[in-house]
């Protein structure tokens, strides 16, 4: 749980986001089908950082929103 709280702040939001992009980038850099399916991939942690979801939060028992883990 104290990770899916973690998850939730904001330096876990942003490094969500960061990884987001830094997998966009990467899909950009590769090209091809690969770099199509890593890049579309990067789009779910950009999204879940700016929306405050914990992906992994009903997993680990904790709820979805970020908001009710704060």
């Amino acid at each position: 749980m104290a990770f899916a709280k973690w998850m939730a702040s904001g330096t876990g939001r942003a490094l969500r986001v960061l990884a987001g992009l830094v997998l966009i980038a990467a899909g950009i850099y590769i090209q091809g089908v690969w770099g199509w399916v890593i890049a579309v991939v990067g789009i779910v942690p950009v999204l879940a950082g700016v929306f405050n979801l914990c992906l992994i939060g009903p997993v680990l028992g904790a709820p979805f929103s970020g908001r009710r883990l704060a």
